[in-house]
Order: structure tokens, then sequence, then C-alpha cells
């Protein structure tokens, strides 16, 4: 059973999203929230596997309430989705370098909904990779200035390869078939560059593709498509 906790200051949002989840059998939202204070204090209470949180909401906004949540060990397993208006949403960079696993706009369609947590509490791929793509370029256009990684240097070429096409939106089963490899050795090696750079997921992964200058805004990383 994937355990989600939903987090928007709308109660009609939340009843919205909670009815379309609860309706699946394998899926039940266990806590609600209205701000992003008590959306932290339920994930440390509750440990939910996916935490769908709205950027904008009072007391404390999503992306602190994210960054809480990220830097919390006890919190490691739960996969926070941000959920946002807009698909261009000023803040969505924000989201994903604060440790979000992802997002979704709020207008989604009910399956897109259940594919995406379901997708999120396997912590397997970035949610809505085609717009995913185009708001990381958009929104690290002017990065402070490219800055590696401590570890990057601990990466093999192969890794550097497969990052650069973690970073252009591809699954691991697209990673696999553009290398001409197994799914489970494209699985390996997003795996262990995610060891060696500390990343807490596949967002954070492409967050240091870009600020470490291995891609660049304005150039598709290499192998997207």
């Amino acid at each position: 059973m994937i355990r989600v906790l939903l987090a928007d200051d709308q109660p009609l949002i939340r009843g919205g999203f909670k009815a379309m989840l609860d309706a699946e059998p394998d899926i039940t939202v266990v806590a609600e929230a209205g701000d992003g204070a008590r959306a932290v204090e339920l994930a440390r209470a509750e440990l939910p596997d996916v935490a769908l949180i709205d950027i904008r909401m009072p007391l404390l906004d999503g992306i602190a309430a994210t960054r809480r949540i990220a830097a919390d060990p006890a919190l490691a397993a739960v996969h926070v989705v941000m959920l946002t208006n807009y698909a261009l949403d000023e803040y969505v960079f924000a989201a994903l370098r604060a440790g979000a696993g992802g997002f979704l706009v709020k207008d989604i369609e009910p399956a897109e909904l259940i594919q995406a947590v379901r997708v999120a509490a396997r912590g397997d791929a970035l949610l809505a990779p085609a717009v995913t793509r185009g708001l990381i370029e958009q929104f690290v256009a002017t990065p402070p200035r490219p800055v590696a990684p401590p570890a990057l240097d601990a990466l093999t070429a192969r890794e550097r390869e497969i990052m650069t096409l973690v970073a252009a939106g591809l699954s691991n089963e697209e990673i696999a078939e553009h290398l001409t490899i197994s799914h489970l050795t494209a699985k390996t090696h997003v795996s262990r560059a995610m060891t060696k750079l500390g990343a807490r997921d596949r967002a954070q992964l492409v967050v240091y593709a870009y600020e470490s200058g291995l891609v660049t805004p304005g150039r598709r990383a290499e192998g997207g498509r």
C-alpha cells in the first residue's frame, strides 16, 4: 500500500486528490495539511511514501517544507512531489534544488495522477520528463557559477554519460535502449552515480548535472530527445 500525504491550503484541491487516490486499491491518503509547517510535522509522524506538497502555502511554503523533509535523515524514504498551478512555475527549479523528486500540475488527468504517485513511490524517475526538461533549462539558465559537486571526479566516463541522459529526462528503459545495454545495467549506473554524489534521487542528479556544468542550458543534454 502506497501511503500519501497531501499538503495544499485549498480544501477543494485536497478533497479532489484524496478522492481520486483513495479510490485505488494500492494507494491511501494517510494525512492532510493546509500549510507547510503542518506538512513537515505530519511527514515525521506518518512517514508517507509520497508527499504531494503545494509550492505556495501559508506559514511555510512548499519549497521550505521540502527542504526540511529532505534534510531529515529519518524522512529519507519520503518522496516529495510538488504541486503547482502552472507548468512553468517560477519556483519549480528551486523545488528540485530543495530536494523534490518531481512535480505535478494541478489540472493533471486522474489516470496520470495515479501513475505519477506510483512512479514517485518507486523513486524511479522524474515526473513529466518532457516538461521537466524545459523547466530545468529555463531556470538554470543563469546559475551562480558552475561548481562541480565534491565527488564528480569519482564518476566513471560511463556514469557521466548516464548522468547527461538522466538530465535529458530519459528513463532507465530509454537509457538502456539509447546505449544498447540492459535495463538492469542502466539502473545500476544511475544508482552508482547517485551514491557517489550523495544525490537523494534522480531529480537531484539532474540538478547536479546542470550545476556542475556537465550539461549546460540551451544545449540539449547528449542523447536527449
